[in-house]
């Protein structure tokens, strides 16, 4: 399975800049709606395309490692 970290980058870059960012600043910057960004923070197996992907490691400076993770099944049960 495949997880994002879209809420832990969220963190990271509020903690750099020293302020709260929300999905809907995350959506406007992104041009990605925020229902996909909802979905993709918050849905186990959540399914996205590259485009997206791609705006989001433009908006958080991270490669798409960065961005998404894979997860073994055994992983998944801990």
């Amino acid at each position: 399975m495949i997880r994002f970290r879209l809420k832990e980058l969220i963190a990271e870059k509020e903690f750099q800049e020293d302020r709260r960012i929300t999905l809907e600043e995350v959506s406007r910057e992104t041009g990605i709606h925020r229902t996909t960004l909802s979905k993709i923070a918050n849905q186990k197996g959540y399914v996205t395309n590259t485009d997206v992907l791609d705006r989001l490691c433009f908006y958080f400076g991270v490669p798409v490692g960065g961005i998404a993770e894979h997860l073994s099944p055994s992983e998944l049960s801990e």
